[in-house]
């Protein structure tokens, strides 16, 4: 358990970091958080299906400037553990992602916190032109404290808390359980109404029900419509970019 411990709380990290050091290469998206903690355990099934049911449900979670919403990276890798570790079912991991993705939250808002007033020391720092300290603190310091933000809540709910969650999840009576049940079929489309909240415009309406007529009534799968949409929206970046390009004079027009 150690060892699997430490192994999860890297993953943590090197997710975390995706969009602060290393670029932004979505690896802290709960789908592909998920199944790296299903390759690390052993059970890639159960990864993706847990990683797949938690992406819909944050789909419609932006984080934008200094805002805190839900932590779904640490969700994902505690609930997708649990699961595994546990034998539960997703349902179950949904339960267990929805406090500890509010516990992250609040750690990022204290994160955020400490790092505004580094920020100032670097500011310092650089008005008196040491270069290499306020280089140190952008690099390092904040790497740190966001790797230990996630490695030590991680690394201690994996170990510490394996038998506690499953005792849990076993005296959690059967209507409770059914309930909860229920819930987690609905959180996908919570996700999927806040995401059509901040895209949906009247010009999208028409291809929001067009998709819904597709999928409906033609018998298609779900990656045939993709790829559908995928075609028309290839076609209409092309007949728009015609279209706003100002024609050149046919030279021929002056004989």
């Amino acid at each position: 358990m150690l060892i699997r411990s430490i192994v999860l709380g890297l993953i943590g990290v090197f997710c975390i970091l995706d969009s602060r050091l290393l670029g932004r290469l979505n690896f802290e998206r709960p789908l592909i958080v998920s199944t790296l903690v299903g390759l690390a355990l052993g059970d890639l099934e159960k990864g993706l299906i847990v990683g797949a049911s938690l992406e819909l449900m944050s789909l419609g979670l932006v984080n934008i400037g200094a805002a805190a919403p839900p932590d779904m990276n640490m969700a994902s890798i505690i609930a997708t553990s649990f699961a595994i570790l546990s034998n539960a079912n997703a349902e179950a991991a949904l339960t267990i992602a929805i406090p500890i993705s509010v516990l992250g939250q609040m750690l990022g808002i204290l994160m955020r916190t400490i790092l505004s007033n580094l920020t100032h020391a670097a500011d310092k720092f650089i008005e008196q032109g040491k270069f290499n300290q306020a280089r140190r603190i952008h690099i390092f310091y904040g790497t740190g404290l966001y790797a230990l933000m996630y490695f030590i809540p991680i690394f201690m709910a994996i170990y510490f808390g394996t038998n506690l969650v499953t005792q849990v999840i076993e005296a959690i009576p059967q209507w409770l359980t059914d309930g909860l049940t229920v819930a987690s079929k609905i959180l996908p489309a919570y996700g999927f109404a806040l995401l059509l909240q901040t895209m949906l415009t009247k010009k999208m309406v028409a291809f929001l029900f067009l998709g819904f007529l597709i999928t409906a009534y033609s018998g298609l799968s779900v990656t045939g419509v993709a790829a559908f949409a995928c075609i028309v929206a290839f076609v209409m970046v092309q007949v728009g970019n015609r279209a706003g390009k100002p024609q050149e004079p046919d030279p021929l027009d002056d004989l």
